[in-house]
């Protein structure tokens, strides 16, 4: 019995244990799934706050963002914000007026008119006939300048250039000998004309000794000595320019041989030559622009009192161009002997849309004009050209009559379109 009761009471007490273990256990794992949720439920509040400072800086970024201003020339006028979406070609440019007057555009509106069929050739600008004069050696003997001689140097008509010395040649001084032979002719004429009177002479005696007086006094004159009498002076036949020097100081020269050229520039020639295949429509030939390889400028022969002088009836040998001659007045810009490129000018048309050649802007080989719409805006336009006379253009398509053309600053307002292209941007936080 007292065994039996021994193991009763470790029954209960095993129990008591078993149930105070139990209870403990539980309050642990109640304590520990508190504490588990307590930290899930902190993590989900940094997450949530961490989440919500996200937001939070999400949504000052955006306010900074729009607080971030992004202003171009569009942005300040309708016209520029309409340009900067268009493509190229059909762009809206905007240049206002004060900038277009200090860039010298101008605008005038297209109108048909007359417009002359056109000869694109080559020329070279000429002295006309009468305008230069060769000065050549009346003898012979060494060259001496009197005063200093370059081409360019205005000289007078009648003034001496050369000196010819003649003092030092084998023959001998040929002023001193045809001195000589002039006084000795003089006297023996003045001596035949008292004894003629005296009736000592025969008349055909005394015409004898005339003709040989005059002829060593021509003979003597045509040397034109220097007022020393040591040389011959060489005189100019006209007054202008030295064009051309020949000779040097000191070289020695014989008679006939040229020694300079002078020329007045004051009318000038224009010869193009043509090819032979223009040759039928050369009757029609009336007048010409021309522009050398010097100058940009393109000279109009109406506007230098031009005229046709002839053209040729035939090819030159070994060629195939037919020759074109103009005269004009020389305004001082031009020099003899220069090259040209000559646009030959012949029957008119009329009713022809033509730009100046200054309206006109070239890209990749496509030509394009510059249109004004109205006050500060512009356009840019294709165009295709003709046939052109070095001052205006044949326009074959892209214009119309009444359009507001840009003839001069269209380079100005092309590149008023390329600042359109790209917007300057500034940054105000």
């Amino acid at each position: 019995m007292r065994k039996n009761k021994f193991y009763q009471g470790a029954l209960v007490l095993c129990l008591l244990c078993s149930c105070g273990g139990g209870h403990n256990g539980h309050d642990h794992s109640e304590q520990a799934a508190e504490e588990t949720h307590a930290h899930e439920g902190h993590h989900h509040e940094e997450h949530e706050d961490h989440d919500h400072e996200g937001h939070n800086h999400g949504a000052e970024d955006a306010h900074n963002h729009k607080g971030h201003t992004h202003k171009t020339k569009a942005d300040s006028h309708p016209h520029e914000a309409e340009a900067a979406g268009h493509g190229a070609g059909g762009d809206e440019i905007v240049l206002s007026p004060e900038k277009a007057q200090a860039a010298g555009v101008k605008v005038e509106t297209v109108q048909p008119g007359e417009f002359r069929q056109v000869i694109l050739t080559s020329g070279q600008v000429l002295a006309a006939q009468g305008d230069e004069a060769t000065v050549v050696a009346g003898t012979a003997g060494v060259v001496h300048f009197p005063a200093r001689l370059a081409e360019g140097t205005a000289v007078g008509k009648g003034a001496t250039v050369v000196n010819l010395l003649t003092a030092s040649l084998q023959d001998g001084d040929q002023v001193q000998r045809a001195r000589i032979a002039y006084e000795t002719a003089k006297a023996d004429y003045e001596r035949g004309q008292r004894l003629a009177a005296s009736q000592i002479v025969a008349q055909k005696e005394l015409a004898r000794l005339k003709e040989a007086y005059e002829n060593a006094r021509l003979s003597y004159e045509a040397l034109a000595p220097s007022k020393d009498g040591k040389a011959v002076t060489v005189q100019t036949p006209i007054s202008g320019y030295v064009k051309a020097c020949y000779v040097k100081e000191g070289d020695y020269v014989s008679v006939g041989q040229p020694l300079l050229e002078v020329t007045q520039s004051r009318r000038l020639q224009l010869k193009a030559d043509v090819s032979e295949r223009y040759y039928n429509a050369l009757r029609n030939i009336r007048s010409a622009h021309f522009r050398t390889a010097s100058s940009e400028t393109v000279f109009q022969l109406d506007s230098l009192n031009g005229r046709l002088l002839s053209y040729g009836k035939a090819s030159a040998d070994a060629a195939f161009h037919v020759p074109v001659v103009f005269e004009f007045d020389n305004r001082g810009e031009l020099l003899p002997g220069a090259f040209a490129e000559v646009w030959l000018l012949s029957a008119p048309r009329t009713g022809v849309i033509s730009v100046p050649v200054s309206a006109l802007t070239e890209e990749q080989g496509l030509h394009f004009v510059y249109l004004q719409e109205d006050e500060e805006c512009y356009r840019k336009q294709e165009v295709r050209t003709g046939a052109t006379d070095g001052c205006r253009t044949e326009i074959l398509s892209g214009l119309k009559p009444g359009d507001r053309l840009v003839t001069q600053g269209a380079m100005h307002v092309r590149l008023a379109a390329a600042s359109n292209a790209i917007p300057a941007h500034s940054h105000n936080h």
